[in-house]
């Protein structure tokens, strides 16, 4: 979850890496830190809270390093304080520090051990031991150091060290979290995301679990933790410096809810060619997919959403049985998987560590796997056989918004490519559901464009105390969704349930006024059905809000409020009845003054069990 950016080249590095660390707050904000190779010392500074707290410590003094650390923390093991804040360093001279992303698992042996032979702690830290362990074995050689305290920890971390006795140098390794090296013109940095350094160079090499790096001004040395010196080749990735700034919007979340066109655009792309649907990175054979006799999908928080909108697709139209599952209950029920299962991991980040692990999991059990991630060189495209990308761009607000948009649209493609590799639908109703997605881009534009009573609406109900949530069928993870937003960005307690459920426990919730939002678009057989627990919920007083498919004016009779989204085949409305809810959540939480970008005790990736 936490932020790290290093520096090695010619130029000072401060504001190069408080600019970083901006890019990278969304991964932690409960505190931040930096640590400057100056020539007598390492120049320590660190603060609680948001990273303005950081910049004002740092002030405005003109350093002239030109080496240097950058943390951003979500804090695991400790509690929020300045003494618990990266850079860490647990030398008494002060010449050696660290900063790391991650868990450490096996800590207290280590601690206990460190102990014994007079190492004094002064955090609440698992991290901590890392720096008594480079200390421990260091004798000259940093890089050395850092191999020989790798192969004592366990767990899963990223993290990167300073010694002011190495001038121009910094060392890393990573365990299944990110890190990357950005290689500039005399200069080399290290990151937990290509984010932190995109002004600078989009030039990156990836490093691999159980690798050392070594970086300075001239590059990058990997060595293997066993087996010694290896190669990296360098990547170029397709972000700009717009993809990382707000681009004229008061907040990321606002500015991503409203790239939704483009993000979905370019999720689609060119894998329709000639009339024929292209998914050549899916990476099974027809063969394969024709013998494919169930699909599992594991995800968490709205990726999970995500693939419970899939699941209904791929059933509908492939005809095989499709399992949603959160990654982290699923990998802890010993599943029953075989070679003609397809296990699907959605992960944004493509780090999520229950994802990842499930994934990983999957392969051990002898099933076949496909990652759908927005991140080149994640950990999740390193587990999974093949890699299906979102393609989406940056998404920097910690409450998703376009990668659900995203994820639905191309477990879309794959429901229709299986539909057309089995032969389960028609030919030409393959054609016609296709150009309806290719339709939806135009779709969320015209709604994001249009006139609705989303602010109304927000204003009235912003200082409710409770919200429920409820869909049916397609409508069901729409709802989960609009109800995970408004807990994330509002911090309003609020349920989401199946309409069907809601008599069976949920509706002893409502009373006079209460807001339920209720997703209405039209489904043959369904929309009745909904109807009629709108009838349910109003008979208790409750304040209906419906999310329904333009000219649908019946809809007007049970509701007290309608917002109306454009008409699309069922299987593609979850696409559009999200967005409605999206911007209600993000205008509720801005009228209670709250910060939409840094949801409390929240973080963009969450790479800890």
């Amino acid at each position: 979850m936490c932020g790290i950016i290093g520096y090695v080249g010619r130029r000072p590095c401060k504001e190069l890496l408080l600019s970083g660390l901006q890019r990278l707050e969304y991964r932690g904000y409960d505190s931040a830190g930096l640590a400057l190779r100056e020539d007598d010392a390492l120049d320590y500074v660190r603060a609680v809270g948001n990273l303005k707290n950081l910049i004002a410590a740092a002030g405005s003094n003109g350093s002239v390093s030109t080496t240097g650390l950058g943390h951003t923390r979500w804090a695991t093991h400790g509690a929020v304080t300045e003494q618990n804040a990266h850079p860490l360093t647990g030398c008494d001279d002060g010449k050696l520090a660290i900063v790391l992303n991650g868990i450490v698992e096996n800590f207290r042996e280590l601690k206990g051990s460190l102990e014994a032979e007079g190492h004094t702690f002064n955090t609440e830290t698992d991290a901590e031991v890392v720096v008594h362990l480079i200390e421990r074995h260091y004798d000259g050689d940093l890089a050395e150091a850092v191999r020989a305290a790798y192969k004592e920890l366990e767990g899963h971390f990223a993290f990167v060290v300073v010694h002011h006795d190495h001038p121009g140098e910094l060392v890393g390794a990573r365990l299944q979290c990110p890190l990357l090296v950005g290689v500039g013109e005399g200069e080399t940095f290290l990151a937990s995301m290509a984010a932190a350094f995109i002004s600078e160079t989009r030039s990156i090499q990836l490093i691999e679990d159980g690798e050392v790096v070594t970086i300075t001004e001239d590059g990058a040395r990997f060595l293997d933790v066993e087996n010694g010196e290896v190669e990296r080749e360098v990547i170029e990735v397709d972000w700009d410096l717009e993809a990382a700034e707000k681009s004229g919007y008061e907040t990321f979340m606002l500015k991503e809810i409203y790239e939704q066109p483009d993000a979905v655009a370019e999720t689609l792309g060119d894998r329709i060619r000639h009339g024929e649907l292209v998914l050549e990175s899916l990476g099974l054979t027809e063969e394969q997919l024709r013998n494919l006799r169930r699909i599992v999908v594991v995800a968490c928080g709205t990726a999970y959403h995500a693939g419970v909108v899939g699941r209904y697709m791929i059933e509908e139209w492939a005809r095989v049985p499709v399992e949603p599952d959160i990654a982290s209950e699923w990998i802890y029920r010993n599943p029953v998987l075989s070679k003609d299962t397809l296990v699907i991991g959605i992960s944004q980040s493509g780090e999520s560590r229950d994802t990842v692990n499930a994934i990983k999991l999957a392969r051990e059990l002898g099933a076949r796997t496909v990652a759908i991630t927005n991140l080149m060189g994640s950990q999740i495209t390193r587990e999974a056989e093949s890699v299906l990308y979102t393609r989406c761009g940056l998404e920097v607000a910690v409450a998703s918004s376009k990668t659900f948009t995203a994820q639905v649209a191309l477990l879309a493609l794959v429901g229709l490519k299986l539909a057309q590799v089995r032969k389960t639908l028609p030919p030409d109703e393959i054609e016609f559901i296709l150009d309806q997605l290719y339709e939806l881009p135009h779709k969320i534009e015209q709604f994001l464009d249009g006139n609705h009573p989303v602010e109304e609406i927000a204003q009235r109900f912003h200082d409710k105390p409770f919200f429920l949530y409820l869909g049916r069928h397609i409508g069901l993870p729409v709802a989960l969704e609009g109800a995970l937003k408004l807990k994330e960005l509002s911090y309003i307690p609020t349920d989401a349930y199946s309409a069907g459920e809601m008599k069976h426990g949920p509706i002893a919730l409502l009373e006079e006024g209460t807001p339920v939002v209720c997703v209405a678009t039209d489904h043959k057989g369904i929309y009745d059905k909904v109807v009629s627990n709108i009838q349910e919920t109003r008979a208790r007083g409750a304040h209906v809000i419906a999310i329904a498919t333009d000219g649908n004016e019946d809809i007007q009779h049970h509701a007290d409020d309608v917002i109306y989204v454009p008409r699309s085949p069922a299987f593609l409305q979850a696409a559009l009845a999200v967005i409605p809810l999206q911007l209600l959540a993000y205008r509720i939480a801005r009228l209670r003054g709250l910060n939409v970008d840094q949801p409390r005790n929240l973080a963009k990736t969450v790479t800890v069990e």
